[in-house]
């Protein structure tokens, strides 16, 4: 395997979700509520599983209530470990 592949791998790893803004009362961190829908392997009925990620936020762009992108990166604190990609709203 040569260095190429091994990046494209790294880059392959990092997950990515969208979520709702729920709480901005910290500087430079949002918390963003992401909910999946699943389905009960025996009973074949939908639910709801919720969420919430503390995500990096360096210039304080997203609101309450905005749509967001997020996306892994390093740890940027003992919680952090998200980091803003785009306001989607």
């Amino acid at each position: 395997m040569n260095e190429e592949e091994t990046i494209e791998k790294k880059k392959a790893l990092k997950r990515s979700f969208e979520g709702e803004v729920v709480s901005v009362k910290e500087d430079k961190t949002i918390h963003v509520l992401v909910a999946k829908r699943k389905m009960h392997p025996k009973y074949r009925k939908q639910y709801t599983r919720t969420k919430k990620y503390p995500v990096h936020d360096e210039n304080g762009v997203a609101k309450l209530g905005d749509k967001v992108a997020f996306g892994e990166c390093r740890p940027l604190s003992k919680t952090k470990r998200w980091r803003l990609m785009r306001v989607i709203k």
